[in-house]
């Protein structure tokens, strides 16, 4: 929840107007397993057709950020995982910008790729990714590696240095400015950065299909103060990201939401935990209610 001292300095420089999320264009990894069991998952490259989409990438986020050109103040800052493919992404998608429409840019290794141990042999890995998919994708931890609930904890580590980030304007953003915030990173960091943002369970997570190399995720500043992907994304679209109909009819409410607002119908933060709920008309319940609000998740 944000405090109020907090809030003012925030309302100080304004909020991002949109958080991208990209992930890395095409590795070698990607074309080749074996890749894995003879070169370290930080230094696998791009393919040539990885190179591609990521200047490709680059024109449709200049696109997005600049409003399809009727923007004249918007600037861009980076965040990018340390990987060689993620550095790589973000060389190519940067050609598409100008230099002086650049804030800066940071590696961040909280948003690095989830970590599957050292070396991966081939076979052993397909077994161990089966037995993955009968325990869990988010509670499974690879062997000498890290579970996507490890990856959760170092990605909301991070949300909370990109809040101070904001807070005490390291972007060096001038409040008459639209910020952007691009982070290039990988397909799980990216899905559960969402997860913690909107608050999603797990079970929601294990439904959630993986981004496609180079393809983002447009959070959007909604008129109300609320971030949404529905400002930016169609139902169509989130519907085979794995978001069920839910999820997408609370991104719609959010698109418009005053922030800080309850969205009674949003069914994961009480009915999915309760058989049922007694009504209760005196101040305890109505208090009990509203500790379920939405708040923004960076705090």
């Amino acid at each position: 929840m944000i405090n109020s001292t907090s809030e003012s300095s925030t309302n100080k420089y304004h909020l991002p107007k949109r958080i991208i999320l990209v992930r890395h264009g095409e590795s070698q990894g990607n074309k080749d397993d074996t890749t894995y069991s003879v070169t370290p998952d930080y230094k696998i490259p791009l393919t040539t057709r990885g190179i591609e989409q990521a200047n490709q990438a680059g024109s449709r986020i200049l696109d997005v950020v600049s409003g399809h050109g009727s923007s004249e103040n918007w600037k861009v800052y980076f965040y990018v995982s340390p990987y060689v493919r993620t550095r790589s992404t973000l060389r190519e998608i940067g050609r598409a910008f100008p230099r002086n429409r650049v804030l800066g840019v940071r590696e961040e290794c909280r948003v690095r790729e989830q970590d599957f141990g050292n070396f991966q042999v081939t076979e052993r890995m397909k077994v161990i990714k089966e037995t993955r998919e009968r325990f869990g994708r988010f509670f499974y931890r690879f062997p000498e590696g890290e579970s996507a609930a490890d990856v959760y904890d170092r990605v909301s580590h991070f949300l909370e240095t990109l809040w101070r980030d904001v807070d005490m304007n390291r972007h060096h953003h001038d409040p008459n400015d639209e910020l952007n915030l691009v982070i290039v990173s990988h397909g799980l960091a990216s899905r559960v950065f969402l997860m913690k943002w909107f608050k999603w369970t797990v079970e929601q997570f294990e439904y959630l299909n993986n981004l496609g190399n180079c393809e983002f995720r447009v959070m959007e500043l909604g008129a109300g103060g609320e971030y949404s992907l529905a400002v930016h994304h169609s139902d169509e679209e989130m519907l085979e990201w794995g978001m069920s109909p839910e999820m997408i009819a609370d991104q719609k409410w959010r698109a418009n939401a005053h922030r800080g607002a309850l969205n009674d119908n949003c069914p994961w933060y009480l009915d999915a935990f309760f058989d049922h709920s007694a009504d209760s008309n005196d101040k305890e319940g109505e208090d009990v209610k509203s500790n379920n609000c939405i708040d923004l998740p960076l705090a």
